[in-house]
C-alpha cells in the first residue's frame, strides 16, 4: 500500500472585474514586465509548468506528450503571460478561457524559485487576472467573462492562497482528499 497525504483544495473565485484589488506594481528600475507568449508553445509552457510547480509537487501535466500540450494550448482562449525579470522568465499565469463560456480559469500561476518573495507575484496575478476580464477582447466569438476562477492546494506554496484573497477572490468550495504521496519532481527529471 503506497503512502498518502491529505490535501485541501480551495476554489477561489471573483464575479466582477471590481473584485480585482491589484498589487502594486514594482518599480520601473526593477525590470520587470509582462508580455504575452502569442504563439503556443509546448516546450515553453511545459519548461514554466515543470519549473514553477517542481517544488509544489505539480506532477498532472508531466506525462503530457507533446500533442497534448499543442491541443491544450491551440484552442481560442487560451493565453499564456510571462513575467520576466530583466528579460529573464520569472514566473506565468496561464488562462483557460476555452473550456466555458463567460467563464476564464487561472489554469495555472505562479514563479520559479528564485523569484518569489520580491513583489512580482502580486503583480503578475493582478495583471493575468485584469487580462482574464477583458480576454472577450482579444478573440473573436468569445463571450464577455462573467467569472474569473482558479484552485489552489494545501501542496501549493505557503503564500499562494493568501495571494490570491488578497487580489480579490473568494473561496467558494473547500475539498479535502487523500492523495498518494509523490516525490517532488524537480524542474527536470533525476533533479
Amino acid at each position: 500500500m503506497s503512502a498518502t497525504v491529505t490535501v485541501t483544495t480551495w476554489y477561489l473565485e471573483q464575479t466582477s472585474p471590481s473584485d480585482l484589488v491589484p498589487a502594486r506594481v514594482p518599480d520601473e528600475g526593477a525590470g520587470v514586465t509582462v508580455a504575452r507568449a502569442e504563439v503556443p508553445s509546448p516546450e515553453l509552457n511545459r519548461f514554466l509548468y515543470a519549473s514553477v510547480g517542481a517544488d509544489n509537487t505539480w506532477v498532472d501535466r508531466l506525462p503530457w506528450p507533446y500533442a497534448r500540450w499543442r491541443d491544450f494550448l491551440d484552442r481560442p482562449g487560451v493565453e499564456t503571460w510571462v513575467a520576466y525579470e530583466r528579460g529573464t522568465p520569472a514566473g506565468y499565469i496561464e488562462l483557460d478561457g476555452a473550456s466555458v463560456p463567460g467563464e476564464v480559469e487561472v489554469s495555472s500561476f505562479g514563479l520559479l524559485p528564485a523569484f518569489r518573495g520580491r513583489g512580482i507575484g502580486g503583480h503578475l496575478l493582478s495583471f493575468g487576472v485584469a487580462r482574464a476580464w477583458d480576454l472577450a477582447g482579444r478573440w473573436a466569438d468569445r463571450p464577455e467573462t462573467g467569472r474569473v476562477w482558479l484552485h489552489t492546494c494545501s501542496r501549493d506554496g505557503r503564500h499562494a492562497r493568501a495571494n490570491y484573497e488578497r487580489r480579490g477572490f473568494r473561496v467558494y468550495r473547500t475539498e479535502t482528499a487523500d492523495e498518494p504521496t509523490v516525490p517532488q519532481p524537480g524542474p527536470w527529471p533525476g533533479a
